[in-house]
């Protein structure tokens, strides 16, 4: 067997202005518009490769990280053959097969294809077989779809029961192909390709080129082309900002209490600490002011685990609290769950702001953190609090980024945040940290356990069968093992810093009477400020500006 490599960078690929764009691809008018609708302006690097390679014919081993449009790199070329094969086609029938480790990656692939395929009407059929049982799926496989979907073990299940039949699938995709393997799948992938036919077009797509992935490849390929694409740890500069906050471990909690509160950070945040009391500390911290979040607990069973990461990435919540940043590339990582189990590729959607509550103990873990925001073309900023004993490693940092972005400049910018301005804060802030105690922590973590067990095994058959009640079961729910005093849940307005307050009287003016308190200050002040970055740095404002506002 003889493979080819290519390895694609922004310069083998014609620098930043890609040279092939969609149309030029032989796509078919109908996914033309689908991705028109989709706002897809270009292809990326991975894309421009393997979509014209893929219409050839070529089996293909695809290495790319999430977040590179490795999904539409395959399912473009597939649906294009499939619209291609229906002008002749005699009868109905299964033509292509796409394998992932995990149901949350089936039913994200399946997502992304069916906006993909949108403008094809009912020319396109595409089933998932992960989530249902085998007799549920018995009818929709009789109708024989043109996409199947699912994880190797149920796909072998339907197989064996006589309901599916593979001997015409033409193509062949195995997505996140390195945990296939590494999960326990081996066996059940082994026996699954003796039902396929002699001839088909496969694809590997893999974050790494692991010796799962070489011996899956010489099981499967013939021939193949290797793409592998060449990334930067960092995104641009003009992408994702970073800041630092001087603050001591007393200054912390009040900083990130002012800044929650008063608006100042807005958007999805994920909060980094470096240890999981740290994350339950934090929680009850801030559940003491109504402020809502979720820890992502590596202690939690997997299925918990992406449940709270896709509950995030659909708005339900909008802060998070970890402490393994290699956790969340890779969500469910345990191998006794197969079917829940690999997850790296479930992506985080949208978040705005990396927030170091903690500052990370060596470089690649600031480099992980920092790549859970600014993903695709989306904007993002990291900001950190940065302590005496963090000096070190934050010089580190700052070393790494310079030579990354290949600058003498200063890279992690500070954040104009005067800690005098938010003295008031600090009170409330201080008493609410203390009040979280060890035992507190120890209670709650045990207690979110002991909720989490008892939803996910009792009521697991339940909530197969409905799913609209899986999304009541909410992971940001009050502990309650620190007492919430109800008037901590609004800012008043004479703790408001001057800056804030003269912006939100002349905010005021153009927003409807609201309560006295923190609804009426900081929501003004928040509006005030709605145009500036994605975190306000400016609290000295209204100093700049002629000072604040006497009462």
């Amino acid at each position: 067997m003889i493979a080819t490599k290519l390895v694609l960078n922004s310069r083998t690929m014609g620098g930043e202005k890609h040279g092939l764009q969609f149309h030029e691809m032989e796509l078919d008018e109908r996914l033309l518009k689908a991705i028109s609708k989709m706002g897809w302006l270009q292809p990326t690097l991975i894309q421009e490769a393997a979509i014209p390679l893929l219409l050839e014919g070529k089996d293909v081993v695809v290495r790319a990280r999430t977040g590179s449009g490795k999904t539409a790199a395959f399912a473009l070329p597939l649906l294009q053959k499939l619209l291609n094969s229906k002008l002749n086609a005699s009868e109905q029938c299964t033509s292509a097969l796409v394998l992932s480790p995990s149901k949350e990656l089936c039913q994200q692939t399946r997502t992304a294809m069916e906006q993909m395929a949108d403008k094809c009407g009912k020319v396109l059929r595409i089933v998932d077989l992960s989530s249902s049982d085998v007799v549920a799926q018995r009818h929709v496989l009789s109708e024989r779809p043109d996409v199947v979907i699912s994880t190797p073990a149920k796909v072998l299940a339907h197989i064996e029961s006589g309901v599916l039949d593979l001997k015409k699938i033409e193509m062949l995709v195995v997505d996140e192909a390195d945990l296939v393997f590494s999960f326990g799948f081996e066996k059940d992938f082994k026996k699954l390709v003796e039902y396929l036919p002699p001839i088909y077009q496969a694809v590997l797509v893999s974050a790494t080129i692991s010796d799962d992935v070489m011996n899956m490849k010489n099981i499967v390929l013939h021939n193949p082309v290797v793409l592998k694409l060449e990334e930067p740890d960092l995104v641009p500069e003009s992408q994702l900002s970073h800041q630092r906050i001087s603050a001591e471990e007393n200054d912390k909690p009040a900083i990130l209490y002012a800044l929650l509160k008063l608006r100042l950070i807005r958007g999805k945040n994920v909060i980094f600490v470096n240890s999981v009391d740290r994350c339950y500390k934090l929680k009850l911290f801030l559940e003491q002011f109504q402020i809502k979040s979720c820890v992502l607990n590596s202690e939690l069973p997997t299925k918990i685990r992406i449940h709270t990461i896709n509950q995030f990435n659909q708005g339900i919540y909008d802060l998070i609290i970890a402490s393994d940043e290699r956790m969340l590339e890779n969500p469910g990582r345990n191998k006794s769950d197969r079917e829940s189990g690999a997850s790296r590729g479930i992506d985080f959607h949208c978040v705005s702001n990396v927030i170091n509550f903690d500052f990370p103990t060596d470089v690649n873990s600031y480099i992980h953190r920092a790549g859970r925001t600014a993903r695709g073309t989306n904007k993002g900023s990291v900001l950190s609090f940065v302590s005496l004993k963090d000096k070190t490693a934050n010089e580190a940092v700052e070393e790494r980024l310079r030579r990354g972005y290949l600058s003498d400049d200063q890279i992690i910018k500070n954040y104009q945040f005067k800690l005098e301005e938010v003295e008031p804060f600090r009170y409330r802030a201080q008493d609410a940290w203390r009040a979280v105690t060890r035992i507190a922590v120890h209670e709650a973590r045990m207690r979110e356990i002991r909720i989490e067990i008892f939803n996910s095994e009792k009521l697991k058959g339940f909530f197969s069968d409905n799913t609209r009640d899986l999304q009541v079961l909410r992971h940001d729910k009050p502990l309650k093992t620190v007492k919430v005093q109800p008037h901590l849940s609004h800012v008043p307005e004479y703790i408001v810093p001057k800056a804030l307050k003269r912006m939100a009287t002349t905010a005021a003016t153009r927003v409807s009477k609201q309560p006295r308190g923190y609804h009426s200050t900081a929501k003004a002040a928040y509006e005030s400020q709605k145009d500036n970055p994605l975190l306000c740095s400016e609290l000295d404002y209204g100093r700049k500006r002629g000072g604040s506002r006497k009462k």
